[in-house]
């Protein structure tokens, strides 16, 4: 949930509370490593709209290897997969 004053999203106290946390300074390191490798691979280009995606999320334990990355659309890396009973896919 992002930082809120008076009902605005302060982006600056969120930078300084949770961005500029070291884990969070390294998976964003390592979320523009993988982005850069497949650019040298020719699998996706600055600019293109497309999107550098986990199969299996760093939050779920999954690490930034060739294996567990894919290339995406957008608009489908940034969709949300709903069940029937209008629950997001895989938070139980």
């Amino acid at each position: 949930m992002p930082y809120m004053t008076n009902g605005k999203r302060d982006y600056k106290k969120e930078r300084e509370k949770y961005h500029s946390r070291p884990e969070q300074m390294a998976n964003n390191r390592a979320r523009k490593k993988a982005r850069r490798e497949l650019e040298a691979e020719g699998k996706v280009k600055p600019f293109d709209g497309k999107e550098v995606d986990h199969k299996i999320p760093l939050k779920r334990g999954g690490g930034n290897g060739r294996k567990n990355l894919r290339v995406q659309e957008r608009s489908t890396n940034r969709s949300v997969a709903k069940t029937k009973g209008n629950r997001m896919k895989g938070n139980g």
